[in-house]
């Protein structure tokens, strides 16, 4: 069993949640773990769901207590449950946590989130420090899903997951009719993975339109399979890419798109997997700390570039070297001549085995030391 970082008990003190998240990510598990006095219904039980279509009055009738936690699992299924949702924690004080796998139905169908009655979190895959013994090898090639990393038959598992969920619960969920311009779009993205969104080239390459490849990338945020990072534009001396980044949710689920082979150290497919995982690390941080700081990138017309930027806080460049040298801090030089007064650290996240500062204060890190000082609260203030 993995301890998971997110406290839902501590987060459901202050308000009613959404808790959404990748399929397999463990939020069924989380929520026994942690709510096991909670009163449950899973709306994919058909039984459950038709009782609560018919007459969604149930959830009041059957809970005269309004101090009883009340767990929703899959909203999306039943989205015109929000009303009654919505009504009790109005007009009774209810406390609901409301899972699911995709906001999309429930923003399309109108419905409004509980017009801020609930805040919303998310469960990534497994984060570094919650994993016993993580070993970065076996996370650069399996990923993070609970069932799949350290698995014997990681990739039978991760296949499995790809053509179930990625494609069948896709077009099960009319998402999209045409699946196959989907699936040949998704594994473009995933071979473009970490990379700007050059839409031109991804609609010439899928021979559909433009808007067709935004309505693509919205689904796979909003089906939380991935998140862009935006290009920072607040540097005056050189002037800045505004393109965005995209991430797959996943780098075990990223290979499997990619068709890629086993992934070893000092390779180039090494260094992609590595800033990889740094970015999901530094977004599961930010999101389970309820830091509300925007993580970005920072790229020139030039080409000059740095991998992160967290708010307007920090600068963070990723390197697989073994030892980083100044030919690795470019990036970061050219971004600390913009004299950001806001910008107070810059840092490489890199495989060097010990920790050390440069002359102009750039801070060389091992990516373990890194990370542990990241969920020690040690880097993001």
């Amino acid at each position: 069993m993995y301890h998971r970082i997110l406290n839902l008990v501590d987060l459901l003190k202050k308000k009613s949640f959404f808790l959404f998240g990748p399929r397999s990510t463990g939020k069924t598990t989380l929520i026994k773990n942690q709510l096991p006095n909670a009163k449950i219904y899973d709306l994919l039980d058909a039984e459950v769901f038709r009782r609560l279509l018919k007459r969604p009055s149930l959830l009041e009738e059957e809970n005269q207590n309004s101090k009883q936690l009340i767990v929703i699992d899959e909203i999306q299924k039943l989205p015109s449950l929000l009303d009654e949702v919505h009504r009790l924690i109005f007009k009774r004080n209810f406390r609901f946590l409301l899972t699911g796998s995709s906001a999309r139905k429930l923003k399309k169908g109108a419905a409004n989130l509980l017009a801020g009655r609930a805040w919303e979190t998310q469960l990534f895959p497994l984060t570094s420090p919650e994993i016993p013994h993580f070993n970065l090898m076996t996370y650069l090639n399996d990923g993070g899903l609970p069932h799949v990393y350290g698995s014997p038959n990681a990739q039978e598992e991760l296949n499995s997951y790809v053509s179930t969920y990625l494609y069948e619960e896709i077009q099960a969920e009319a998402i999209t009719r045409n699946i196959s311009a989907f699936s040949e779009f998704l594994d473009l993205i995933a071979l473009s993975n970490g990379q700007e969104i050059n839409f031109e080239s991804l609609s010439n390459d899928c021979q559909t339109s433009a808007s067709t490849i935004k309505n693509y990338l919205s689904i796979l945020e909003d089906t939380l399979l991935g998140f862009m990072v935006p290009g920072y534009t607040k540097t005056k001396k050189r002037k800045a890419i505004s393109r965005a980044k995209f991430f797959l949710f996943d780098i075990g689920v990223t290979n499997t798109l990619c068709n890629r082979t086993l992934i070893k150290e000092k390779s180039e497919l090494f260094s992609f997997a590595f800033e990889h995982f740094i970015a999901l690390e530094l977004r599961a941080y930010l999101s389970y700390r309820r830091i509300f700081k925007t993580l970005c990138y920072w790229r020139t017309t030039s080409q000059i570039e740095v991998d992160f930027i967290i708010g307007d806080q920090i600068a963070i460049e990723v390197k697989s070297s073994s030892l980083v040298q100044d030919k690795h801090l470019h990036g970061l030089r050219m971004l600390k001549e913009e004299g950001i007064k806001t910008l107070k650290r810059y840092i490489v996240v890199s495989c060097d085995t010990t920790k050390r500062s440069m002359h102009d204060g750039i801070e060389i890190f091992p990516w373990k030391e890194f990370l542990e000082a990241l969920w020690g609260n040690k880097i993001i203030t």
